[in-house]
């Protein structure tokens, strides 16, 4: 079997604050192939994005391996860093605070060759610039532009093109068409794809959109307050949840059939669970209709009850 690309052992992210540290990320376990794409789901605030930042060192791990290659990059110096961060880009969820307001679209697409040393010369850098553009699907003639002279959809296309024009091997996508019309989102979506399709990308894709996420990825993680409570394939995943959070999500999707509107869906009640100093146990279990007495005062490990299904639930220990 081939060497995943990124690969995540144990990794986690606090936060110190007045109260005591506050888990983003904790003790997430991940790995992703070359050419395949990580979809990472959960509600709002439940570490998804620290955990993007943290894979790529936009934020420092408080502890764990973050290997690419085989290797710890956790350990990388900041000049071994700074090269290796040509193979792993990101497009930020914000389409329009991600970009500078004083810079053409051409400068800021041309941004990341400047930074990485392009030794080319002008007219090199303008045809690579030309290209990346109708790569993305932006027309030459907005090369002068400025992003607030430009819709949504046109803007995320500017933040793609800034992350593939190194051509690197891993791309980050936080959340990149939430802030977008269903209509634009489609439009990127298919892009992205199209993109791995062509150059072998491989993407850990954030999303709280649980049919989004159906239709990108390959493998599927969720994620609640910051540990990963089931990991499985796309369609297994949808076929089969076995989590109770998991059930929850997928019974909030709201059905395209109104036939199917009347059905019963499953609502969470009770208390969330505070991320700051949370005591051990399954972080779920206040708003769980399964709740026992296993669930409390013990962390609750990942097991894999089916081939390539893992979830960390006392149901099925």
């Amino acid at each position: 079997m081939s060497q995943p690309l990124i690969e995540i052992r144990d990794l986690k992210k606090y936060f110190d604050t007045s109260q005591g540290p506050l888990h983003a990320v904790d003790n997430i376990n991940l790995s992703i192939n070359k050419g395949q794409t990580l979809g990472v789901v959960g509600e709002s605030g439940c570490g998804k994005s620290t955990l993007g930042r943290a894979i790529l060192r936009l934020v420092e791990p408080t502890s764990g391996e973050i290997l690419y290659k085989g290797e710890n990059i956790v350990d990388y110096d900041v000049n071994k860093m700074r090269n290796t961060r040509r193979d792993l880009q990101m497009i930020f969820q914000d389409p329009y605070s991600s970009l500078n307001p004083r810079m053409t679209v051409g400068e800021t697409i041309a941004e990341p060759l400047k930074v990485n040393g392009f030794k080319g010369s002008r007219e090199e850098l303008s045809q690579k610039i030309e290209e990346t553009m109708e790569t993305v699907g932006l027309s030459n003639r907005l090369i002068n532009s400025y992003p607030h002279e430009l819709d949504g959809g046109r803007r995320q296309r500017i933040g793609l093109a800034r992350a593939i024009i190194l051509e690197p091997e891993f791309i980050v996508c936080d959340e990149p068409v939430s802030a977008l019309d269903v209509s634009i989102q489609a439009q990127i979506l298919n892009l992205l794809m199209d993109l791995q399709d062509q150059k072998d990308f491989s993407y850990l894709f954030i999303t709280h959109d649980l049919s989004v996420v159906k239709h990108i990825s390959d493998e599927i993680v969720v994620m609640y307050i910051g540990q990963c409570i089931e990991r499985a394939n796309a369609k297994q995943l949808f076929a089969n949840p076995l989590h109770p959070y998991s059930i929850a999500l997928l019974h909030a999707i709201l059905a395209p059939n109104l036939r199917n509107r009347g059905k019963p869906k499953k609502v969470l009640r009770g208390e969330v669970t505070s991320p700051i100093n949370p005591i051990p146990g399954c972080r779920f279990a206040p708003r769980c209709a399964h709740a026992s007495e296993r669930c409390l005062n013990r962390d609750i490990e990942l097991k894999e009850v089916e081939p390539g299904h893992w979830v960390a639930c006392t149901l099925f220990e």
